[in-house]
């Protein structure tokens, strides 16, 4: 085969031509649902060079079935409130490929949920989950509600009236929901409980996210702020840098924000600021993370009363101004295009060296090639936030063998896959002609081997 500086002009315009017309219909097929725009633009902008190098994947067609679920679920969920009134929702499951396993991905309750949120949270699931090595393939599902200021008792009532019409769609072997933005613990419990309740038997293996006392997994609460500091980590230690030191700023204060902040304050950074979607705090001595956690996992409180614990602390109202935080490493954990072009020159002009995605699509288009011009260290969101469900698919091979790792071996299986991600993204990068671009590099991993089987499989 051709290496890439080998590959001539008009297959290199081949290329680019196809990953337009496809994108083209992309948005006459999906019109208006801009985030679903966003993530395959992301994507099929990196793939020109493998899709010019290797002419197969055209022949194939790879880029127009790839963008086309291959279900779409939507459903009504009505459920009770703590005042009798019937309450109406929309649910929603996208299982978008399964060539190399079961559908695989989170299910978000939050009120921005929408066919376009799901479809690029679900297209996104594809090549993430296939940089961890796991056999799974992508999905991803959720529902308009909103969790927030809602009585436990509602809270399951919602649950279970949309797991009644979920579970009709998913089993170990077909499809595998997680948690995501407004599902812990307690709505996973919930949903779990209504599923064993429908289809009888006990079906540990069809949720990931667990109670540990009914087949969940150490180490997979910790798993997604754990990975993204580790794949951070990797970044600055091949420029022989380190997290020592380092001033950082993470955004959110959910699970993924929480155990990123826990790891790079082990690793010797500090920490100084995070938020919530009302606001941002900034500690100058370092965010005390036993105080976060009290709010956020215990008395479910906004991060505002953190300064009634710490008055040297300053709160902020706009959480997208914690980008005017000098930091060192950022570490955007919140939701998607929390940083735009603007907050990324911010970022830059206050000297960030490395940038690190623990949410989804957490920087815009425009921001990310603010970073990567300034040759800031980038790891995006499909390598670097990938440990969540990574340590998901190791809670399923638990499940599936009826036993359980310790967190030790959990967390050290999952600090080797996040070297993997990176590596490999490493690899790629160079292999097709943007040495150091991970953008680049992690989409081309992930889709190689998704379209490899694709074509493996014929065309179905």
């Amino acid at each position: 085969m051709a290496t890439i500086q080998e590959v001539k002009q008009d297959q290199l315009e081949n290329a680019k031509k196809y990953v337009n017309d496809v994108f083209e219909k992309v948005k006459q097929r999906n019109s208006g649902e801009n985030e679903f725009h966003q993530a395959v633009k992301e994507v099929f902008d990196s793939l020109v060079p493998i899709l010019a190098k290797d002419p197969k994947y055209i022949q194939h067609n790879i880029l127009e079935r790839v963008v086309e679920p291959e279900r779409v679920i939507s459903f009504r969920v009505p459920w009770v409130d703590d005042e009798g009134k019937v309450q109406v929702n929309r649910g929603f499951r996208v299982q978008f490929n399964s060539a190399i396993g079961p559908y695989k991905g989170g299910l978000r309750f939050h009120p921005s949920v929408n066919a376009s949120i799901i479809k690029f949270l679900g297209f996104e699931q594809i090549f993430k989950n296939s940089l961890t090595g796991q056999p799974i393939g992508g999905g991803k599902g959720g529902s308009d509600f909103d969790p927030k200021g809602k009585s436990d008792n509602e809270i399951m009532n919602f649950c279970q009236s949309f797991m009644t019409e979920l579970s009709k769609y998913i089993d170990p072997d077909t499809d595998v929901p997680a948690g995501d933005i407004g599902v812990g613990a307690r709505e996973i419990g919930f949903l779990f409980g209504q599923y064993k309740r429908l289809r009888g038997g006990y079906p540990a293996g069809v949720l990931t996210g667990k109670g540990l006392g009914y087949g969940g997994s150490l180490a997979r609460t910790e798993a997604t702020g754990y990975g993204t500091v580790y794949f951070v980590q990797e970044m600055l230690k091949d420029q022989g840098d380190s997290f020592e030191g380092k001033t950082v700023v993470v955004s959110g204060s959910g699970n993924v924000s929480i155990y990123a902040i826990e790891k790079a304050h082990e690793l010797g950074a500090k920490v100084v600021a995070c938020s919530d979607s009302n606001g941002y705090i900034y500690d100058k001595n370092g965010i005390n993370l036993a105080t976060v956690k009290q709010l956020k996992e215990v008395e479910r409180k906004r991060i505002s009363e953190y300064v009634s614990y710490h008055p040297e602390a300053e709160y902020h109202e706009g959480c997208s101004n914690i980008w005017l935080t000098p930091c060192d490493i950022a570490l955007p954990c919140a939701t998607q295009n929390e940083i735009d072009d603007i907050s990324a020159k911010l970022l830059v002009a206050n000297g960030v060296k490395a940038v690190g995605e623990g949410a989804n699509m957490p920087s815009s288009l425009e921001a990310i090639d603010v970073f990567l011009k300034n040759k800031v260290l980038f790891g995006p969101a499909k390598a670097a936030n990938a440990g969540g469900v990574a340590v998901s698919a190791l809670e399923m091979a638990q499940n599936s063998m009826r036993l359980a790792w310790s967190f030790e071996e959990v967390d050290a299986k999952l600090h080797e896959i996040m070297k993997n991600i990176y590596r490999s993204s490493v690899q790629a990068a160079a292999e097709f002609g943007q040495p150091g671009n991970l953008v680049v590099g992690s989409n081309i991993a992930g889709f190689k081997k998704v379209a490899d089987a694709m074509i493996a499989h014929g065309v179905i």
